[in-house]
């Protein structure tokens, strides 16, 4: 399959891999889409799994709503429903990055039923961000959260030549090729203010607990991650109720799909293990 429906809403997905592999969806953050796996997919593929990586809401150039009520968690949360049943599945491993890792975090509290294995890759579960912003240096590393939030600000800032997306980008580790192709993507009609809209979103998403998690975990986390601390990551294990593991890179920065994917994608196939074949 190369797209999904969901709401009038069209979504482009990379399924890629032995048709027959135990399926993993795998979930961007911002400012990346899809591309963002393909150091990690082919990895992947090599062990007998299959992906499905989507260019999540506000990504997909036919899904980008206006007004942010469209992008609250309980929304991105129901594209990755629409994306397993669209593809027949009724359960599959599912990795996120980023915002992609929150949206994973709520499918393991609200859908445990459609997951086998979560894998959260840089952040924490929501309820241990929120105690480590009050407890910790975590409300200093997300001041650009707020910022993100307001109106036309961030669109002034980061649009145009994409000079200052492309600056930090590449302050963060992450190569020419890549950067290019998300500062692309963010200056495709609309793409930027519908990808801010996760950030818009976040005071209704807050209406909607993620609550404990009840299937096996993989928690990756970097010491060279600049926008998530230390505190958050180490209270997440109180926030899952089933087998659970953190992983801590050494000094690799928050772009771990790009940055550390021969890695990720050994622990990723290593969790999947852990889990009973799918009978899907």
């Amino acid at each position: 399959m190369d797209s999904f429906r969901r709401d009038g809403l069209t979504f482009d997905v990379r399924d890629a891999g032995p048709s027959d592999g135990e399926p993993v969806v795998l979930l961007h953050g911002f400012p990346q889409d899809s591309a963002a796996w393909d150091r990690v997919a082919p990895a992947l593929h090599q062990h007998g799994l299959r992906t499905l990586a989507p260019d999540q809401r506000g990504c997909s150039p036919m899904a980008r709503p206006r007004g942010r009520g469209h992008y609250r968690l309980r929304e991105t949360v129901g594209d990755v429903l629409a994306l397993l049943d669209a593809a027949g599945l009724e359960r599959a491993h599912v990795v996120g990055h980023d915002w992609g890792g929150i949206v994973a975090w709520a499918l393991g509290a609200w859908h445990p039923d459609r997951l086998h294995t979560l894998t959260a890759l840089s952040v924490p579960h929501p309820a241990a961000m929120a105690k480590a912003m009050v407890t910790s240096d975590q409300a200093l590393r997300s001041l650009y959260v707020g910022l993100f939030q307001l109106p036309v600000v961030p669109e002034l800032l980061l649009a145009g030549d994409g000079a200052v997306l492309r600056r930090l980008l590449r302050g963060g580790g992450l190569g020419d090729d890549l950067v290019d192709h998300y500062v692309r993507r963010m200056q495709e009609p609309g793409a930027l203010s519908s990808m801010l809209g996760w950030y818009r979103a976040l005071p209704l998403s807050g209406r909607d607990p993620v609550g404990t998690v009840r299937v096996p975990t993989l928690h990756v986390w970097s010491t060279g991650d600049a926008f998530l601390g230390r505190a958050a990551t180490e209270a997440t294990a109180r926030f899952v109720d089933a087998p659970y593991r953190l992983e801590v890179l050494e000094g690799v920065p928050h772009w771990l799909p790009e940055l550390a994917a021969d890695r990720v994608a050994e622990l990723v196939t290593a969790h999947v293990r852990t889990a009973p074949p799918s009978a899907d």
